[in-house]
């Protein structure tokens, strides 16, 4: 059986591990159209653009684990298009025969064109190169404007400060995160950035861009308060949308993303999708979700591998995220979603250590920590259950115990 993956990331880098390690012994081809070796994304807005990981450090396995593992890697090759009735990838003047077929081609962000018309040096972060770039504009004194206060905004926006730069964000809504976290802990975020120096513009819009001069790199930024931002730099992080056209062009059923079932099967039923770019029927969740992180691009990897393999087993696991943000880490379990949320339970020092549980009608939809990297199995064995919120909010009950009770 030859399986192909179109999209040479994690998702792919994983599949491929999980494939040999169970057995599968037959033809993997790989087609990438970065001409790297899949690495992880993370670090690209963590501890890489800190300086604080060297290159080599990000790919999840060198040149010769994939040639040890019989994988035909093909790096610097975009497929053109997926012929689903003759189960055929079309890369350049070649066509590749498939038994299953793995799409994995992540998502790209999106892109805000009065930016990239009007203004002077933009910037967007999404692969080794993007973050290289910045690597080389966070300089002492450097003028940078992050535009977006979600998780890659405020983690550029920490990454520049540490470097030494001036730092401003630019965010539409009223608190960083706030669409993700709520106004209860969105708050936590927005002290961390302003106690580190940041200039948070929370509420205010962007009316134009333009340039100091004719030709200039420097851009003036005007916001809709009729102030002014002048930056050396703009770095855009207005989110990311699915790379799902070579799916849609082919003819599966594509919906903010490729839509696949619990087992990550697309419509046509030789071919998967995981990862940033699968909008996947949650068995748990019990509706449609597609999860831009790195956990899931691992582990959907890993679960597309065996389901390809003919495995039954649906995948379940929740969502999970992280972000590093100066001194302060958090991991975050679980997903709110459309319905919202009743009410948060915080327990601990907000300014310092706690955790955070997100509840609708008594049951726990999410839960996070910050700085208390005992608790997330715990967070893990209460998150989708239901708790009596009195004896969440009772501190005196640690979390174990709430966690046997649950």
């Amino acid at each position: 059986m030859r399986i192909v993956i179109v999209g040479a990331g994690l998702v792919a880098a994983n599949a491929v591990e999980e494939l040999r390690r169970r057995g599968h012994d037959e033809s993997i081809v790989v087609f990438g159209d970065e001409p790297h070796l899949p690495y992880n994304r993370p670090p690209l807005s963590k501890d890489y653009l800190l300086g604080k990981e060297d290159e080599a450090s990000i790919f999840v396995h060198d040149a010769q684990w994939y040639g040890d593992a019989s994988v035909d890697l093909r790096l610097g090759t975009r497929v053109a298009s997926i012929d689903l009735d003759r189960r055929q990838v079309h890369a350049g003047t070649e066509s590749v025969g498939y038994d299953r077929l793995l799409v994995c081609t992540g998502a790209s962000p999106r892109r805000l064109r009065d930016a990239d018309d009007h203004a002077g040096a933009v910037a967007y972060l999404r692969t080794l190169e993007d973050s290289r770039a910045l690597r080389t504009g966070f300089r002492p004194g450097a003028r940078i404007l992050v535009v977006g206060a979600g998780w890659i905004g405020l983690e550029v926006a920490a990454a520049a400060r540490m470097a030494g730069a001036k730092v401003t964000v630019v965010e539409n809504a009223d608190l960083p995160l706030l669409g993700v976290l709520g106004p209860e802990v969105a708050t936590v975020f927005a002290d961390l950035h302003r106690s580190h120096g940041v200039d948070l513009r929370l509420g205010v819009s962007i009316t134009s861009f333009t340039t100091s001069d004719h030709g200039s790199r420097t851009s003036v930024v005007r916001l809709d308060d009729c102030s002014e931002v002048v930056a050396d730099l703009v770095v855009v992080g207005i989110g990311v949308s699915p790379n799902d056209d070579l799916a849609r062009a082919a003819g599966l059923l594509v919906d903010n993303g490729i839509l696949v079932d619990e087992r990550l099967q697309t419509s046509d039923p030789h071919v998967y999708a995981a990862g940033d770019v699968a909008n996947q029927r949650h068995p748990v969740l019990e509706r449609r979700i597609r999860v831009e992180h790195w956990d899931t691009a691992v582990e959907q990897g890993k679960a597309a591998a065996r389901s390809m393999l003919g495995g039954a087993e649906p995948y379940a696991r929740l969502p999970y995220f992280f972000t590093d943000q100066y001194d302060v880490g958090m991991e975050y379990l679980g997903n709110v979603g459309p319905d919202g949320y009743d009410e948060v339970i915080v327990r601990g020092d907000r300014g310092a250590r706690f955790t955070a549980f997100w509840l609708k009608d008594g049951r726990v939809r999410a839960g996070m920590h910050v700085n208390d990297w005992d608790a997330l199995g715990q967070i893990r064995s209460i998150v989708g259950t239901t708790v009596a919120p009195d004896l969440l909010r009772d501190e005196s009950t640690d979390l174990a115990a709430v966690s046997a009770r649950s």
